[in-house]
């Protein structure tokens, strides 16, 4: 299968990458920034595969069109998305400018809309395809001080939840998965996202402080970008894929207390202790 994966320099997607290119899959993996591809190479060459790397910003509508025109025109279709790329942004709602929450929904939310419905007639042309992605326990549970990133996940996963149904009846398949703390690059970008604004003595410094100090300990103990590539990878390969997938046992038990939350006491009572 031709598979199309996003934000593959790091992390989840570089290991999905070469995980996919193992299972036999054609891996067309983009990245923003081609200058940063050495790694997945690397990756690559030493699992004894190849990938193609291609440039792509998620938050650039005419260079989606232009890649997944591209992929079809060289390989004659694509069968398999992984919507991966994303971005960290840390802050309390009153310390998000109206850019920055810009920001983070499109490169989270709006990019994986823009690129999900790029190929949608392609897949439903051939009767099959397969789109994945990749959102977070942060999709189930809202977190203190990830108002923007959050919202952008819930809205992913609402936005693929109802589209499910109806791209089913047209033979594509779509999933989501839910990695809780991962090992990688994201953690180092989220806290550059902070900024001067959590170290500054305001209103918030006591709450911030200690979601930090709870944070780093989630962190400490993570889980590695191959365990959650190879759920991917098992994603992809199921014939009867769900829709929802955890990638460890501490985000099955994260996410289901949200899931099964119906009044939303048990969310806001744990979240208030990493803060209070």
């Amino acid at each position: 299968m031709i598979a199309l994966i996003t934000g593959t320099s790091s992390g989840i997607g570089l290991a999905t990458s070469v995980e996919l290119a193992k299972a036999g899959h054609t891996v067309v993996a983009t990245m923003r920034n081609t200058d940063k591809a050495d790694a997945l190479h690397a990756a690559a060459e030493a699992a004894g595969v190849s990938v193609s790397v291609s440039a792509l910003d998620v938050t650039d509508a005419a260079a989606i069109k232009q890649t997944v025109a591209d992929v079809v025109a060289e390989h004659g279709a694509i069968d398999v998305l992984i919507n991966n790329a994303g971005a960290a942004y840390v802050g309390t709602l009153e310390q998000i400018s109206d850019e920055n929450l810009a920001w983070t929904m499109d490169v989270n939310f709006t990019g994986v809309a823009r690129l999900s419905r790029e190929v949608l007639p392609h897949m439903r042309a051939q009767g099959s395809g397969r789109i994945v992605s990749v959102t977070s326990v942060g999709g189930a549970v809202g977190q203190p001080f990830n108002d923007a990133y959050c919202a952008a996940k819930f809205a992913v996963e609402g936005m693929m939840q109802s589209l499910h149904p109806v791209a089913a009846a047209h033979g594509v398949k779509v999933s989501v998965v839910q990695p809780g703390a991962v090992a990688t690059e994201f953690i180092n970008n989220a806290g550059e996202s902070v900024g001067e604004r959590m170290n500054t003595t305001d209103a918030y410094s006591p709450q911030v402080q200690n979601y930090v100090e709870r944070t780093a300990g989630a962190f400490a103990d993570a889980q590695t970008p191959q365990e959650v590539a190879e759920v991917i990878a098992g994603v992809v390969a199921d014939p009867e894929p769900a829709f929802r997938y955890q990638t460890s046992e501490r985000s099955k038990m994260f996410s289901g207390m949200s899931l099964g939350d119906l009044d939303g006491s048990k969310v806001t009572g744990a979240t208030a202790a990493w803060v209070n």
